[in-house]
């Protein structure tokens, strides 16, 4: 037997072999299914007590399964519950390109991730123009932090919705797409990237499927504001962050600066070209929105 992976890692396999989602888990050990997220996503563990429960339903399944059987490896575990050993890993590993093996810019966005992903990491919200409320400004509350895959783990929610999934950093800017627990379509946004070692505000553009009647697909400038650092404890990080997401998603919005507004609400097109602004939706390098700064403070920018 090799060396244990990751709980993670074979709790996602014990769900292909149970043949439930994860709500459907937590449902049935009654606990949140935010819980259950983050042992799948490997940034919390189960305690003792969730663990045996965890077993005792898989031992539903795999009768004589055990506490014990979490210490194999992914081709042992995944030959004891019943799952192709072929479908387990590629179930637990990053995106595959087509034809197979990771994908080049997963491949890449690690070794940046672990170069500069510490620049990104803290709490955060967001400042869009409000799809459903015309000419308001919203705000999404979340955190970014290292995770599984050794990429961004990137958590948002705001006015009831939740949005997860993860931030790649590549050549300058920063790439994410979240899956939307609501509607199940995901989003895409991409920020350019700042040099400084701590991020502070990133410029960029989300693309998503309004929650209308027809889910219009739509496009529209974003802002990311950090608002806060991680604690060090990724127990408090998540109840500092599931307390963020109650926040009012209009707030400090009479406090937005002219500068911020317009640039949320510009036009882009031929008109706006002909008269010196953009013809597409772009985020340039040389925005005055963007800002970082040393850890110290003492350079900002």
């Amino acid at each position: 037997m090799g060396e244990a992976p990751a709980f993670s890692v074979l709790f996602r396999i014990a769900l292909l072999a149970l043949g439930i989602s994860k709500a459907r888990a937590a449902s049935l050990l009654q606990v949140d299914k935010s819980l259950v997220g983050r042992w799948a996503a490997g940034t919390v563990k189960p305690t003792e007590h969730n663990l045996a429960r965890i077993t005792e339903l898989v031992a539903e399944r795999v009768p004589g399964f055990s506490m014990h059987d979490w210490q194999r490896d992914i081709d042992t575990f995944s030959d004891l519950v019943g799952v192709d050993p072929a479908l387990a890993h590629r179930s637990v590993e990053p995106p595959t390109a087509v034809g197979g093996g990771i994908l080049n810019c997963v491949v890449e966005a690690r070794i940046e991730t672990e170069r500069r992903g510490a620049a990104y990491e803290g709490f955060w919200r967001t400042v869009r123009p409000s799809l459903v409320m015309p000419d308001r400004v919203f705000h999404d509350y979340g955190m970014i932090r290292k995770g599984g895959f050794g990429l961004l783990e990137v958590t948002m929610g705001g006015a009831g919705l939740t949005f997860k999934g993860w931030a790649l950093p590549l050549e300058g800017n920063l790439f994410a797409m979240l899956d939307a627990m609501v509607g199940f379509t995901p989003l895409f946004l991409i920020f350019k990237g700042v040099s400084l070692p701590k991020v502070t505000r990133l410029d960029g553009l989300v693309l998503h499927a309004a929650l209308d009647a027809a889910r219009t697909p739509t496009a529209m400038p974003i802002l990311l504001e950090r608002v806060g650092d991680l604690t060090g404890d990724p127990r408090e990080d998540e109840r500092i962050c599931s307390e963020m997401g109650l926040n009012d998603p209009f707030e400090d919005e009479a406090d937005i600066s002219e500068e911020v507004r317009s640039h949320l609400f510009r036009d882009t097109g031929p008109t706006a070209a002909a008269a010196g602004g953009d013809l597409f939706l772009t985020v340039s390098a040389v925005s005055r929105l963007l800002r970082g700064m040393t850890p110290p403070g003492q350079l900002e920018g």
